[in-house]
């Protein structure tokens, strides 16, 4: 088609009437393409302006952003809070564990030293004092980590396991320590004498005052005037008075059924009912009611019999 040919449209009714036709010619048909190109991108232009005012629209403000992480922050600063308080917690927990530790180990210390004292361990082998010595080389290659919160936790609830048990051990190590060393204290054992000399044995004797055959329930130790007399045995003052024959005379009862006598002392340093402990002076030596010097009458009582005071001199310690 050039452009002075002329287009014929012909339009047909459905009731197939007369045809009507339409006569086109180019400068025409060029006009509606360029018609129906414009109205198409004025619709597109439209259509996306309207796009991109949704999208500003949609877009928050700067204030609008600022309020947004203000909040934000807002959040996260609760959130800091809030741990920051579970850690305080957790940290006030542990402290309490650790203190009411430190007491346990205190009185482990506390019992520790008590056996070092009373001789159950000597302080060269177990010094309370210091910290335990521990060592070993380091892994190499292996690296060192450092211990997690629940891990611990975990190891303090092993401590505190370990120094519960250890403190029931110890505490009826010590009460088994306490029984034997009051068994040993009641155990009658030794001289009445720091320093002197077996002067009168025990049985029958010739009297220092009439020569003649007579029965000595005791014996005699001499010694210097006003020298110590000591306790053989722990146990509670029952006789602190003068008594005829025997002078000045101090009496203890150790229990179960044994008793021991010191007599003609010069000075009685005890009252009844006092406890004694033995090695503790009772009396200073001198030679009251009947006797020819200083010296002690030691006299040994089981069950209100007499025994020879001899054999437990000669005893050996327990």
């Amino acid at each position: 088609m050039t452009p002075n040919d002329d287009m014929n449209v012909i339009f047909v009714g459905k009731s197939h009437g007369q045809p009507k036709s339409l006569n086109l010619n180019a400068a025409t048909i060029a006009g509606l393409f360029f018609g129906v190109l414009a109205v198409v991108f004025v619709a597109g232009w439209g259509g996306y302006r309207f796009a991109m005012e949704k999208v500003a629209a949609a877009e928050p403000t700067e204030s609008e952003l600022v309020a947004e992480w203000q909040a934000k922050l807002k959040a996260q600063k609760a959130e800091m809070a809030r741990v920051r308080e579970d850690v305080e917690l957790q940290i006030d927990a542990l402290t309490l564990r650790l203190g009411r530790i430190q007491g346990s180990l205190l009185r482990l210390d506390a019992l520790g030293q008590r056996f070092v004292e009373s001789g159950i361990v000597t302080s060269d082998e177990f010094n309370f004092d210091q910290p335990a010595a521990v060592g070993g080389p380091e892994e190499g290659g292996l690296s060192a980590d450092s211990f997690s919160a629940p891990e611990l936790t975990d190891m303090i609830d092993q401590v505190e396991a370990q120094i519960e048990d250890r403190e029931k051990q110890l505490r009826l190590l010590e009460k088994v320590a306490s029984r034997q060393k009051l068994e040993d204290e009641l155990y009658v054992q030794g001289r009445p004498i720091t320093w002197g000399w077996l002067s009168s044995k025990y049985g029958y004797r010739s009297d220092p005052f009439t020569g003649k055959r007579t029965w000595h329930s005791g014996v005699d130790l001499a010694g210097k005037d006003g020298s110590d007399i000591i306790a053989v045995a722990s146990g509670v003052v029952t006789y602190a008075d003068e008594r005829y024959g025997y002078g000045n005379l101090v009496e203890i009862d150790h229990g179960e059924g044994l008793v021991t006598r010191y007599a003609h002392a010069k000075a009685i340093k005890v009252k009844v009912g006092d406890i004694v402990q033995k090695g503790q002076s009772v009396a200073l030596m001198g030679s009251t009611g009947r006797s020819t010097g200083p010296h002690v009458h030691f006299e040994v009582i089981r069950n209100g019999k007499p025994e020879n005071p001899e054999k437990y001199i000669r005893r050996a310690s327990r």
